[in-house]
């Protein structure tokens, strides 16, 4: 089975390859509307499944706290961006501007999380509890899919 590590990872990657095709694309096009939603859905799903089955357990370790606090709070800014880009013409050069800036925090982000949150984690979650932390990654993955609509619903009412 694949351990909590690899799936994580697994989605940077798959994250890391749209933010490059996103640059790539230009103006308010279908190949860039398609990328961005696809990156805009599977980081949502992720950061939630993320934060609930992964930095949860990093919490009740005092040494693990800051770490957590400091990947969630990142989610948080990102989330923010990514509403924003949600809310701003794409053709705009006001898009790619906040899209950079996007892209380069969240690659600080992913790179962070492997090289030194990992570590980390590894004390906390142990070996023997890689499989079932990836199940429930992976499931909570799938329904946080199903809710996107309604959160954003939910926040632009707040």
């Amino acid at each position: 089975m694949t351990s909590i590590y690899d799936a994580i990872k697994a989605d940077h990657e798959t994250h890391r390859d749209l933010l490059n095709k996103i640059a790539e694309t230009s103006g308010d096009s279908t190949e860039r509307q398609t990328a961005w939603k696809e990156f805009y859905e599977d980081v949502k799903s992720h950061a939630a499944a993320e934060e609930e089955t992964f930095y949860s357990k990093l919490l009740h370790e005092t040494w693990g706290q800051d770490a957590a606090r400091h990947s969630v709070s990142e989610h948080k800014e990102l989330d923010d961006l990514m509403e924003e880009l949600n809310d701003t013409d794409m053709s705009s050069s006001g898009w790619l501007a906040k899209f950079k800036t996007l892209k380069h925090d969240y690659e600080h982000h992913m790179d962070e999380e492997e090289e030194d949150v990992f570590k980390r984690a590894k004390d906390v979650i142990g070996q023997e509890n890689n499989d079932a932390f990836d199940q429930r990654f992976e499931q909570r993955k799938k329904e946080e899919r199903g809710l996107i609509a309604q959160k954003r619903k939910d926040s632009l009412e707040d």
